[in-house]
């Protein structure tokens, strides 16, 4: 979300979704509150600091750690203000380990992802972490069926061995797809909660999550191509939720609800769904995160996203 308000946030974040408020990021007050920072410091045990290259592991937890748990501190007391009484779904999210493991590095400067044994690692701090983060929200907010979102915009980068080693000159290993399967079913197992996997990158791998134990995928509708497809129809037919990203992430003239999942339904018709499955099936999201947009702006498109999901369960054709 845009701005540095938390409490701001918070009332949003609750108010406009009408259905699925969630915990809000606000990375415009800086390192710490960026979606990695914030991560790093979920997780148990180990601690990252900031550097010119990036974020880098450290032996202890320092000003960096200290301020990014500070903000998230700051920002679970706004969500709790303002679901006093609540009960229902309420979302987290936070970096999965595979995009973790491509923007950290460790001690000797080169990313996580270099490291089969630092992979290891950092998968099982970070559901130690999410764990505690979970039982935190649940404290807070006794009527809450948490739902947890990971975000891997370089999922896709790891798979496909994209992901630039730190000289620039070279890239990682390409990480073999039963590893990355395997480390996403056990983080997906141990969160006990639902799941969804949120990348805005091209070439998400609906199949790989979907046998991972993903209860949904969140992705950038306008990225998926005839090859997606198939995968699409297979996720839909199997349950998993499909969290549509068609709003756009900056300011831009908002359309005609309806008019904003045209697509989804044509592609819909296309492989020959169930019409009737549509509004139970497919949520509505923005394209990506909204920290880059007005806050005028972002409430509107969140207000946009609930009517346009509306759209979908009461004229499915």
């Amino acid at each position: 979300m845009p701005g540095t308000d938390a409490r701001e946030a918070a009332r949003v974040a609750t108010e406009a979704p009408q259905g699925l408020p969630f915990l809000p990021e606000l990375p415009a007050r800086g390192p710490g509150a960026d979606m990695i920072g914030r991560s790093a410091g979920l997780l148990a045990e180990l601690y990252a600091r900031l550097e010119p290259s990036g974020w880098r592991f450290g032996d202890h937890p320092g000003r960096d750690t200290r301020r990014a748990r500070s903000w998230l501190g700051e920002d679970l007391d706004a969500l709790e203000e303002f679901t006093q009484g609540y009960e229902g779904p309420l979302k987290l999210q936070a970096v999965g380990p595979w995009t973790l493991a491509a923007s950290v590095q460790t001690r000797h400067g080169e990313a996580a992802l270099g490291d089969p044994g630092a992979c290891r690692d950092l998968a099982g701090s970070l559901a130690e972490g999410l764990a505690a983060h979970l039982a935190d929200v649940r404290r807070r907010v006794p009527g809450a069926q948490p739902v947890l979102q990971l975000d891997e915009p370089s999922l896709a980068a790891v798979l496909g061995g994209r992901v630039r080693t730190a000289s620039g000159y070279r890239t990682y290993r390409t990480v073999d797809r039963a590893d990355v399967e395997q480390t996403l079913r056990e983080l997906i197992a141990a969160a006990g909660v639902p799941v969804v996997v949120h990348s805005c990158a091209p070439d998400v791998p609906f199949g790989l999550l979907r046998a991972a134990g993903a209860a949904g995928v969140s992705f950038d509708f306008a990225l998926l191509t005839e090859r997606d497809w198939d995968a699409v129809g297979e996720a839909a037919e199997a349950g998993t939720a499909l969290l549509a990203g068609v709003v756009p992430g900056t300011d831009t003239p908002l359309s005609d609800p309806a008019g904003s999942v045209s697509g989804v339904r044509a592609l819909w018709r296309r492989l020959g769904l169930a019409p009737g499955a549509l509004g139970s099936t497919v949520a509505v999201t923005p394209s990506c995160g909204l920290a880059g947009a007005s806050p005028a702006y972002a409430r509107a498109a969140l207000v946009h996203c609930a009517k346009a999901a509306r759209s979908l369960v009461d004229n499915p054709e």
